[in-house]
């Protein structure tokens, strides 16, 4: 079943629109005739993709902080959304060492604030919340993590994701049964990448941002391992969850992994010298031992078993497709801002054809 059979004219509701994922995520949705409403603080850089892709024209648009209980629960039972998605977020570790009190509130008792604002709708109503790969307890092991292993994390943005995990599995527990109007599901993904991020501390936003002013990158970890994914397949994995858990009472509460497949783990460096393929005059440094740096994690990768299983859901991009579509977002950026709009539009037309080339169910 196609994504615009199931979300074309639905009320769809996204927390967390002006960020990179959720920036895009609008302009997928309503590309599919989807009726998006967004929630959101302003957009957290300058450029940014929201701004830069004028979303605001496509969506109805409305600044709200997540951690103001009672106006969140005005507008979703005003709004009553056929389709939620949930990503709004503190969203970056060294974020998190500066403000973990700001990083808790937002990542666990937002998520709270919003499943109780779901509480009273009577109406059928379907609901993806994100948190991220970094919610395991992460002991670097070779193996990828699977959606039963132990959570929570040695930093303050790990715990918070953590614990907006145990904050759903509770609040669907006891306040959200499986034959009830509302169904809840979980996506994990991370180290995602892609056109339109400039958010601090961020590898790819470091990159680019140093080389249009032919700067020289710094790399506080080059040899640390991530799962490198476009924006894209987590996206296609939380809509293709929603299409699911719509039809299917048995995935609800459950959580899933959204990640690339396992051999393409790549190293900081290697996702830096894999874009100086599609980049001119490309320097960085190695700053690893210059000082003293907050903890960040080396190794992590995710087991989507469960989602190709349930959802037939797998990653379909290679890592230099990857980064290729990356590359080319930024440089088509600074040669003409004004198209980039129909830019974000056509990588997400061009993912959609790679999925119907491999005969992926959601793009069929």
């Amino acid at each position: 079943m196609s994504f615009q059979s199931i979300y074309s004219g639905k009320s769809i509701l996204i927390t967390g629109h002006t960020g990179f994922k959720g920036s895009w995520l609008a302009v997928w949705l309503e590309s599919l005739g989807a009726q998006v409403v967004g929630v959101a603080l302003e957009p957290p850089s300058k450029p940014s993709h929201f701004e830069a892709a004028g979303i605001s024209e496509i969506l109805d648009d409305h600044r709200l902080d997540i951690r103001d209980c009672e106006v969140l629960k005005g507008l979703v039972s005003q709004k009553q959304p056929d389709f939620v998605f949930h990503l709004a977020a503190q969203a970056l570790v060294r974020q998190s060492y500066d403000d973990p009190v700001a990083t808790h509130q937002t990542n666990a008792i937002g998520t709270l604030n919003l499943l109780e604002a779901l509480r009273p709708i009577e109406k059928k109503c379907t609901a993806v919340l994100i948190t991220s790969d970094k919610c395991y307890d992460n002991v670097e092991w070779v193996w990828g993590y699977r959606e039963t292993d132990a959570l929570g994390g040695p930093d303050p943005y790990s715990a918070s994701k953590g614990a907006a995990e145990l904050v759903i599995r509770s609040h669907v527990k006891s306040f959200f049964p499986k034959d009830g109007a509302v169904r809840i599901a979980i996506g994990r993904a991370g180290n995602v990448i892609g056109g339109g991020d400039w958010a601090q501390d961020r590898i790819i936003p470091d990159c680019v941002c140093s080389w249009a002013k032919g700067n020289s990158v710094q790399l506080r970890n080059p040899l640390a391992t991530r799962p490198w994914q476009h924006v894209l397949e987590p996206l296609s994995g939380y809509l293709a969850l929603a299409t699911e858990l719509h039809k299917n009472p048995e995935i609800h509460g459950e959580p899933f992994n959204f990640g690339p497949s396992a051999h393409q783990n790549h190293t900081v460096l290697e996702l830096v010298q894999e874009m100086s393929e599609h980049w001119d005059q490309v320097r960085w440094k190695d700053v690893s031992n210059t000082k003293e740096q907050p903890y960040e994690s080396g190794l992590l990768k995710l087991n989507c078993d469960k989602a190709l299983h349930h959802l037939n859901w797998q990653a379909i991009l290679s890592f230099h497709e990857t980064v290729r579509m990356t590359a080319e977002w930024y440089r088509l950026y600074y040669e003409n801002p004004s198209t980039i709009r129909d830019v974000t539009l056509s990588y997400i037309r061009e993912y959609e054809g790679f999925a119907q080339d491999k005969k992926i169910r959601w793009a069929l």
